[in-house]
């Protein structure tokens, strides 16, 4: 690529460039400067406003409905950002909000996104003043090399905080007067979240059972704590569970079968008569049986009128293992536009395999288990196009690969920023982004000393309230 520059200086020899009187350089330096220094101003503020929409537009749910996977997923296909800078912008933006000074200096045009991106890493409503001061008289470097020393030693209290909890664990169950059993318990967080997400997924099948079971056999003694009442059979059935399975999980390449039984003309036609359950209990949409079967090994069973097997065929993968590596390949990640997930991704056939569709690379297409389902079960769609695939809306609309953004030409952008600032009442002036440091050493073990009275501080008020309001 090759750049024309355009000057006033007179060129004598090749590669030598006359240059203008002392004076003149001088003065025309110190205007370029005020012109990179106050245009540096114009961009924090406008920095600022980007994240102020940013984050509007992550708490209206902007980019739910498009089949994108998040509102960083969306800025990055959107405006042409890379994804990890996309997901620091969106924890930026959500972080300022809970954060008046630091974004009132930001507004002004103050500080600038690199050291507001550092400083919300450990910012509160508590400290942010200090940081805030840091950030005004400091350079980039400083509230960097502030922040990393302030996390390590956050850090540490953590583990010291996290081998406290793990040596105060404990569970104690025993048997009331009334013949009850009473449990009480204190896991450390690694363990409660395993605890949790076991007690929320029985919670789960319970609530399926329910509702299935609430017309046939209706139960007249409702409890009076429902949600307690569940969380105990919850429990129950995960000790059930237990005693059943043993205590290691199944091994093998079956550990995750899910039995789904289909009648072929329901596959073929969403409308006909026929069975489509899991496990021959819980009925599905031939929607999700087509698009589980799309990647999935299978075996064919014949039944009689009676639905009594007559003849079970061998399990069959419907992708060869060839072919997956191909179409891995090929693809590499999920194919729905702004999707970059490259893990849990499934094979799907563009032309149904029950349909007459082949089990060939052209025919297939990679899709993350969200996509997959859009594409089954919410009405998308996917065309053939020379440069690839087309994913098609419900109501027609296609969805852009990559949507180019509104363009604007420099000197206009630079007047289209002045004015907005302007109009927005921010006053920047060539020293409104200085740093204000003159060189000097900055003490930063007075200001982890502060930052860490602080964190006590709060920590104190917080469980002074927590205790006030456990007294009400």
């Amino acid at each position: 690529m090759t750049f024309a520059i355009e000057t006033d200086y007179a060129v004598d020899e090749p590669g030598l460039m006359a240059l203008p009187p002392r004076t003149d350089r001088a003065a025309e330096l110190e205007a370029l400067e005020r012109e990179l220094t106050s245009l540096a101003g114009h961009l924090n503020a406008g920095n600022y406003r980007f994240l102020v929409l940013l984050a509007e537009f992550d708490r209206r749910g902007g980019h739910v409905g498009i089949g994108i996977a998040s509102c960083a997923h969306w800025l990055s296909w959107r405006c042409g950002i890379g994804l990890i800078a996309a997901r620091e912008k969106v924890r930026v933006a959500r972080a300022l909000e809970q954060l008046p000074k630091l974004s009132d200096a930001m507004r002004r045009g103050v500080i600038s996104y690199c050291k507001v991106r550092a400083l919300t890493r450990v910012a509160t409503p508590a400290n942010e003043s200090v940081l805030l001061s840091i950030a005004e008289q400091g350079t980039v470097n400083h509230v960097e090399k502030l922040v990393r020393v302030y996390r390590r030693l956050q850090r540490a209290d953590e583990r010291d905080v996290a081998n406290k909890r793990y040596a105060d664990r404990y569970l104690q169950a025993f048997v009331d007067i009334d013949g009850t059993v009473v449990i009480r318990a204190r896991l450390a967080p690694e363990q409660g979240s395993q605890f949790m997400s076991a007690l929320r997924a029985a919670c789960t099948v319970l609530s399926d059972a329910e509702r299935d079971s609430r017309e046939s056999c209706p139960t007249p003694d409702v409890p009076l704590d429902k949600a307690g009442a569940r969380n105990a059979d919850a429990i129950a059935l995960m000790a059930e569970t237990f005693l059943t399975g043993g205590a290691s999980p199944a091994s093998g390449p079956d550990r995750q079968l899910i039995n789904i039984h289909v009648d072929e003309t329901v596959l073929h036609d969403e409308t006909a008569e026929g069975r489509c359950l899991i496990d021959d209990q819980v009925s599905i949409p031939p929607a999700t049986a087509r698009r589980i079967s799309c990647d999935a090994s299978l075996v064919k069973i014949v039944d009689d009128a009676d639905a009594d097997p007559l003849d079970v065929g061998r399990k069959t993968r419907s992708i060869p293992t060839a072919l997956r590596r191909a179409l891995k390949a090929r693809d590499g990640m999920c194919q729905f536009p702004g999707c970059t997930n490259s893990r849990f991704v499934d094979a799907h056939h563009i032309q149904h395999w029950v349909d007459g569709g082949a089990t060939s690379l052209g025919n297939l297409v990679l899709l993350c288990r969200r996509h997959h389902r859009f594409v089954h079960e919410y009405g998308y769609t996917i065309e053939r196009s020379p440069a690839g695939f087309e994913f098609v809306r419900p109501d027609g609309r296609l969805v852009q690969i990559a949507p180019p953004l509104n363009g604007v030409e420099a000197s206009k952008g630079c007047t289209m920023l002045r004015e907005s600032n302007e109009k927005a009442k921010v006053d920047i002036t060539p020293a409104t982004a200085d740093a204000h440091w003159s060189g000097e050493s900055l003490d930063y073990d007075w200001v982890l000393r502060r930052l860490f009275e602080l964190d006590e501080h709060a920590s104190r008020e917080a469980d002074s309230e927590a205790r006030s309001l456990e007294m009400d």
